[in-house]
């Protein structure tokens, strides 16, 4: 492996060039028309437009990709997370021709890609799952309705190709179901190019907690613990953690040990996270499996000192674990992710705009600072509105808690809106505090702080 084409942009696209480079290897980057300005194509060395704006024709178009790998002679492709990261075909077309994809073997890919065959996957090895359909027909509502009735009332439905809860829909009675069948099916057909749909028994109240592992292509697996992504909104995540809170020790680490032990006797490769739900009642169930880097992978970095960015590529390179992480390391201290979206932080609509001032605290005390923009940047519609990540990591979860809302205090930005206020208000609401979160308590942790309306009109004035 000598040099990287990096099929993303902005922060996945600068977080990947900074470990290339770190590993002696040359970076590649790839760019639309509409990112063109952004820091992380002046980052590289090498750049190349790959089309407009749109993904479909810039970040999702395969043959432009396969061809700037040819142009700059790139022996490796580095897909980071969304875009093609979970694709099996594109990852086998890497390989047909000659290249590293960096991230698991497409077989793992396709396998557990697809979330309903992932769950019989799971299921054959005796994870405990929710229950839930098979893959149901698209135009047949009356098998549909039965197995929803089947399951029981409410029910969610979900993409079977793809995940990021992205296409999920709650229902809670039969005369919604139709409605939001057609929802889901349109919304994971835009999204994943495939709208077929399966029906799992809605959970109430969960907390939603992933399981961390890196691979080599030898048989070896290792468990990197586990993060608690709890904080979500419409089951797009908002704040992540490491350790999870409220949880007892012991439980985890069986769950680490089982896992680990699976996906060994299977011989998984090189990254994945195995998502689950938890509830105090019922314990750990099987949620999905991500077969790449996760967007919150910084959280596990903070508390295990094992940069996955390199351990990724070079896994993926053919290196044994043992020579990549000699041991599995102790947790130390405790680390906290917040997401800055340019949305509305009360209605939450989008806001894009030009980032007349952006000024990210790098420089305090514990935090790490992830974004794919800098001042004078346009935030488009086109993509992910994330425009940053903050990353909090203190000697225990209280220091950290306090070292993020200083961060985020500290944070200016000017032109959108962003959601920090929201952000700030969860961190301190008194069910944050507790570590007590669940995947629908978000509204509720907002209204813990109703008793002061002052502050939330204060930051979103700041944000305009």
């Amino acid at each position: 492996m000598n040099k990287v084409l990096i099929a993303n942009r902005g922060a996945a696209a600068s977080r990947i060039i900074r470990a290339v480079e770190a590993l002696g290897l040359k970076p590649v980057v790839v760019y639309s028309e509409a990112d063109a300005q952004l820091p992380y194509v002046q980052q590289a060395r090498e750049a190349y437009c790959i089309g407009p704006a749109p993904a479909r024709e810039s970040y999702l178009n395969q043959e432009a990709l396969l061809e700037c790998m040819r142009r700059s002679g790139a022996d490796a492709l580095h897909p980071g997370y969304g875009f093609l990261s979970e694709n099996a075909a594109f990852a086998r077309r890497v390989e047909e021709a000659g290249h590293c994809f960096i991230g698991p073997s497409p077989r793992w890919i396709e396998l557990l890609g697809h979330k309903a065959a992932a769950r019989s996957f799971m299921r054959e090895h005796g994870l405990a799952l929710g229950d839930s359909s098979p893959v149901l027909p698209m135009d047949d509502m009356a098998a549909v309705h039965a197995a929803a009735q089947r399951l029981g009332y409410p029910v969610l439905i979900k993409p079977a190709g793809g995940g990021g809860g992205i296409g999920m829909v709650p229902v809670h009675a039969a005369d919604a179901l139709e409605a939001g069948w057609q929802r889901a099916g349109q919304l994971a057909g835009k999204a994943f190019a495939d709208p077929s749909l399966y029906l799992e028994r809605f959970v109430q109240s969960p907390r939603h907690i992933e399981f961390q592992f890196i691979a080599d292509r030898h048989g070896h697996v290792m468990s990197l613990f586990e993060r608690d992504c709890s904080t979500q909104r419409r089951y797009q995540k908002v704040i992540e953690e490491a350790p999870a809170p409220s949880i007892e020790r012991a439980a985890v680490e069986d769950m680490c040990a089982r896992l680990e032990r699976l996906l060994g006797n299977a011989g998984y490769d090189v990254i994945g996270t195995v998502e689950m739900l938890y509830t105090p009642d019922t314990g750990f169930s099987f949620l999905e499996v991500n077969t790449r880097l996760q967007v919150e992978h910084a959280v596990t970095e903070a508390v295990t000192g094992v940069d996955l960015v390199q351990a990724q590529i070079r896994l993926a390179g053919g290196e044994l674990l043992s020579s990549v992480v000699a041991a599995r390391p102790a947790l130390a201290g405790h680390a906290i992710e917040a997401r800055i979206y340019a949305e509305d932080p009360v209605r939450f609509l989008p806001s894009p705009g030009v980032l007349h001032e952006f000024s990210l605290p790098a420089r305090m005390p514990g935090i790490r600072v992830e974004t794919g923009y800098a001042q004078g940047n346009s935030v488009g519609s086109h993509y992910d509105p994330m425009v940053a990540k903050l990353v909090a990591h203190g000697a225990d979860r209280n220091e950290a808690i306090a070292r993020l809302l200083a961060a985020l205090d500290g944070t200016r930005i000017q032109g959108i809106k962003t959601n920090i206020p929201m952000v700030s208000q969860v961190l301190s609401s008194p069910a944050f505090r507790r570590g007590s979160m669940t995947v629908d308590g978000l509204s509720a942790a907002l209204q813990e702080r109703q008793a002061a309306p002052s502050t939330m009109a204060g930051k979103e004035q700041e944000t305009v």
